[in-house]
Formats: structure tokens, sequence, C-alpha cells
């Protein structure tokens, strides 16, 4: 090893080095942490501010931020759009700017991608005791408000020593590039170290490439699997997320067209098969399509690929109901392949799909399967086209049709996000996915407020594609504040901002679960002081202009197909506004296919309440433990 050292401040020999860090897969090589988002205040202004200054925009872009959580969601969109691959940071100062990192922190460290959280901190050497934002604990003199970012986090260190920070970062990157272990990683850093100067070793600042890889499956395991799948009459395949990072989409069209084994997707998996392709049977579980559902009730072999099987892909243990149903489970991290008492296949989920088809060689299923689930698929076409179809061009559009007149606008390069409300159940169900990255749906965590931001995100790492923000007024309302960043960079997204006058979604589940709707709507109080006066003369299309935005309003479907082909055509940040129809259930959405386990109150007085209890009583009675 070389003696050469560098005298730089710990902030600049972290920007330094981050510069400096790449990902390798299949041969091909990008940097890890493509760009720093930042806010800056008295805990990073004169440390990672003065780096980024220093170092440069050439070795480590700076992108100016509004909001704290807001900054992590663009930084998360753009990691989903590279396929975990590459990443970026966000800095913060310390106190309230380090808290609002918390729930892009847990957005992300749910869904596993990668973003490197950058807080200040309070003073390592304490030269006051205590300075301002700092929190007191009486019985712990080394925490602080970052500490709420560690069970948030796959990796959290302090850097209290400028040396710390050589194997700090050295991890921070090793779970950054994992396939496994990804999520947010945190390294809160006091502002008193940040500016602190040391001599760093030159190979700290060397090229340094992270090999993301592809682990193929044991022998003995892909046999065990291969012999489940020739054993089974009624397979059926559960597509997650897993398949887009690992870029598995043609290994998975391979093996259906060889097996003619039926795909269904969960919300991050959507889009792993084009909506057209045969074997695409649509979204799974309680916002799934009807014939995915009955097929899933009915199947004796579940292949789970890439999936964490949360509560809305199983109806809450609900829907997997043959007596005999047994799971196979391909997954690069063990922690899922082994969930559901699972045959397991611990692997990459291209390598394990192309394992798997080799080891299938010459099986299908029965003719009369394929044709079972190809009727439904047909059934269920229909009724997706008649809740896009709009018999009166000049009404006010219901959800649905604005989704699809946003169908008939887009492309297969165009990207569709939303992550909260009564869209992510419709457009699992509706939307018809043309490409593997086109259907965006954070569902993970389902954060309000996700949406603008992440579009941004995504624009920054597909600049060519046409890039879609769905949000209903009270997502819009979390967050809208990052539209004058993208107004200031020229970063062209578009939104569509739907006015149904209040939380939709949970309106419809508090109906349901004996809530009658309490506290949901945006309507001034009526006389009894309950939420159910007019609806609040907000004018959020106004809000947005005056963020920056061009606004085109949609006051009709016909109109609604104007306003969309003129926001994808536009090349500056574009919002469509259209009001829909808001009595009742979302007119035209399909119910839905299965359960969701929402506790009712077991006691009530309330007629409402009483009667959804008894109906959650024989839900209930359907789950099962799958051992």
């Amino acid at each position: 090893m070389s003696g050469a050292t560098r005298r730089l401040t710990t902030a600049q020999a972290l920007v330094e080095f981050l510069a400096h860090q790449y990902t390798e897969r299949d041969g091909k090589r990008r940097r890890l942490i493509n760009a720093c988002w930042g806010i800056f205040g008295h805990g990073n202004v004169a440390g990672l501010g003065q780096a980024l200054l220093e170092t440069g925009q050439d070795a480590m872009p700076y992108l100016q931020g509004r909001n704290e959580q807001a900054m992590v969601h663009a930084a998360v969109g753009y990691a989903r759009q590279s396929n975990r691959l590459a990443a970026q940071a966000v800095t913060t100062s310390i106190g309230p700017g380090a808290t609002n990192l918390v729930t892009g922190a847990a957005l992300a460290t749910v869904n596993r991608l990668p973003v490197l959280l950058l807080p200040g901190d309070t003073f390592a050497t304490r030269p006051a005791d205590p300075v301002l934002q700092q929190l007191e604990v009486p019985f712990a003199g080394d925490v602080s408000v970052n500490d709420c970012l560690r069970p948030v986090s796959r990796y959290f260190d302090r850097i209290v020593r400028p040396e710390s920070l050589i194997p700090a970062a050295l991890q921070a990157m090793r779970v950054l590039a994992d396939p496994v272990d990804t999520g947010a990683v945190t390294l809160a850093f006091p502002q008193d170290v940040q500016a602190e100067a040391y001599d760093w070793p030159e190979e700290f600042f060397a090229d340094r490439v992270w090999h993301v890889r592809r682990p193929a499956p044991e022998p003995a395991e892909l046999a065990a699997a291969a012999q489940a799948v020739r054993a089974a009459r009624r397979p059926l395949i559960v597509a997650g997320g897993g398949i887009h990072h690992s870029e598995a989409e043609e290994s998975l069209r391979a093996l259906v067209d060889a097996t003619g084994i039926p795909v269904a997707s969960t919300q991050a998996g959507k889009g792993s098969l084009r909506h057209d392709h045969p074997a695409d049977i649509g979204g799974i579980g309680h916002t799934g399509t009807s014939v995915a559902d009955d097929l899933a009730r009915t199947a004796d072999l579940v292949i789970g690929v890439g999936t964490r099987y949360s509560d809305f892909t199983t109806a809450s243990a609900t829907l997997f109901a043959d007596p005999g149903v047994r799971f196979l489970n391909l997954n690069i991290a063990p922690f899922d392949a082994h969930k559901l008492s699972a045959t397991t296949l611990v692997a990459d989920a291209r390598a394990g799909l192309e394992a798997l088809a080799q080891a299938l060689a010459g099986h299908r299923v029965e003719e009369w399967y394929e044709a079972e689930y190809a009727a439904g698929k047909a059934r269920w076409e229909q009724q997706v086209d008649a809740a896009y179809d709009a018999e009166d061009e000049s009404a006010r559009p219901s959800q649905t049709q604005v989704l699809g007149a946003l169908d008939q606008t887009v492309g297969d390069d165009d990207v569709v996000i939303n992550a909260a409300g009564s869209l992510p159940g419709d457009l699992h169900k509706l939307w018809r996915a043309r490409s593997p990255r086109q259907y965006h749906l954070e569902y993970g965590y389902s954060c309000m407020g996700y949406e603008i931001p992440a579009a941004i995100g995504v624009r920054l790492a597909a600049p060519d594609r046409p890039v879609w923000a769905l949000v209903g007024d009270g997502t819009y309302l979390m967050m809208p504040t990052e539209i004058v960043t993208a107004v200031q960079e020229g970063i062209n997204i578009n939104i569509v901002l739907i006015q149904n006058h209040g939380y939709a979604s949970i309106g419809g589940l508090s109906e349901e679960t004996g809530g009658e709707r309490f506290g949901t709507a945006y309507r001034f109080r009526a006389a009894d002081g309950t939420y159910t006066g007019d609806p609040l003369p907000v004018d959020l299309a106004t809000n947005a202009a005056s963020l920056g935005m061009e606004v085109i309003r949609a006051g009709s479907v016909a109109e609604l197909r104007e306003a969309l082909a003129a926001a994808r055509a536009s090349d500056r940040p574009t919002c469509v506004y259209v009001e829909t129809e808001t009595a009742g259930p979302v007119p035209g959405a399909p119910a839905a296919q299965a359960w969701w386990d929402v506790p009712v109150a077991q006691t009530a007085t309330r007629p409402a309440a009483v009667k959804a209890r008894e109906t959650y009583d024989r839900q209930a009675a359907a789950r099962r433990r799958h051992l």
C-alpha cells in the first residue's frame, strides 16, 4: 500500500469517496451514487454543503430540494427506475431536517430500494450542552434525534471521529449494492466532525466496483422445484418486484411461453409480462382481477418469484384456498424464499427462471387449463373496457374513466407513478402495462406524497421517458413542494391531479368497516359538528400554477383527453387538473375480488358497525396458516 495521503475535511473526504463508487452487473458498470440532494442548515452547511461546493458538480452533482422527506422519495424513484444499480444521497441539517427523513427511509427499506442518508448531527466534542436542536435524554448522552432512523435503516452508523468514516463508508456501500440487504443507509454526521481535517490515505479514493451478484440455484433445490412444477395440475406464478430488479422479464416470458403457466402480478411486479401476453392474468389479491383471484383459490402450486407475500397479495391469508396447495418460492433473499413453508429456490430471479426453464424442458400445462384462464382473461378485459368507457364525452369523468383516457394517451415508454389512495386499487385491476417499467406503484409503504418527487427521480434516471404522477387531492396536499424543484431544474414531469374532495380510499374503507366515512371528507362542518357540509373552496389547480407549473383544467371526458395529449407534448412541467364524481364507491371500479383484514369493532351500538363486524367474522374464518 502507498503511504500517500490527502488532507481533507471529513465531509470533503466522503464526497470524494462517493464519486469513485460503482456497481457492476452483467459487465455493465454504473455510478453507484449519482447525485446528492440537499437542504442546508447549521448542521451541514459548513460541512457537507462546503464539501459539495469544493468537490464540484462534475464529481458529485448537487440537487436542491424543498422538503427532506420528498428528497428521499425522489432518490427512491431514481433507484427503482435504475433497477437498484444506481442510487442517490440525501443530506440534511440536524433536528427537524433529519427527522423529516424517517418516513422516506422507512419507504426505502420496506421496498428494499437503496438510498444514502447523510443527516447532520449534534457535536461529537460537546463544546456546549445542550446545543440548538439537541434532544436531551437524561439516561443516555450519546442519543440524538437521528437514532429515530435506526429501525428504518438497513445500516446505521454515527461518524464520531474522522477515521471512523473509512469502515463506515465501506459498509454503507456494501449494503447499498447488495440485492438482499439494500434499503436506507444512514451515516449520521456530527457537524464538528464534518468540518474536521484529516490525512486520508489515497487508497480510500480509488475507484471501487461493487459487483451485484446473480447467484444461481443450488442443484438439489432446482431439482425439487422442477419436480413440484411437473406434479402440479394448476400451477400459478405470482410475479413480484424482484423480477424487475433483476431485469428478468424476458426470462419469465420464455418460461411462460414454454410451459403455459399463467402469471398474476403483485403491485411491484405488474408489467413483468405485457398486458396482452396470453398468460398475463393481471393483478392478484385484494386489488386483483377476478381471473387471477379465481385461479389463486384453486391453484395447487403457487410459484412466487421475487415477492414477499404482503397481506394484499394473499388477501390476508385467505386467498390460496385449495386444501392441498403448496408453494415454491424463487427469491434472492432466503427470508422471503422460506415464507409460507415453501419449497425454496434461493437465487437471482433471472438466473433462477432460466435454470427452471431448462429443468422443465418439454413440460407444459394441460390445454384445458390454458383455455380456462384464457376465457377468464377475456371476460376481465371486457370489464376493463366497461370501466374505461365513457358514454357521454361531455360529462365529468369517473376516476376509472380518467385512467381510460390516460391509457389511450400513453405509449410504451411512459411511466405512470402512484402510491396511495383509491388509485392503487383501480390501477392494479385495470391498468394495461405495456413495458416493464411503465407501472410504478409504491405499495410497500403506500406513502401519500410520494408521487411528485418520485416522478422527478424517475425522470432523472430516464430523461427520455414521459413520466406521469397520478395524485388525488389528499396526496397532493401532503407534498406539492417538489413542483418547485421540477420547474427550477426543467425536469419535465406531468401531474394528473384528481380532485375528489377528501380521502376517497379511506372513506370507502370506513364505510365497509362500520366507520360511516367519519373524518374522511374535505368539507366544512355541518350543524351537528361533523365534516358533512359543503366542499371546501380550495383551488388546487391555481396552487400548482402558483408553484410554476403549466396547468390545464379538464371539466369533461373530452376535455381530459385533449389535456392529457397536450401535457404529453409539452416541453415543461405540466399539471392536468380534473374533478371526478365523488358520490359513494368509485363509479365504474370493479369491486374487490378478495378480502383484506382490517379489524372491525367487536362491540358497538351503531348498526353499521354491528353489520360490518358480522361480515368481518365470516371473512376472517377463512384465514389459514400454510404449514
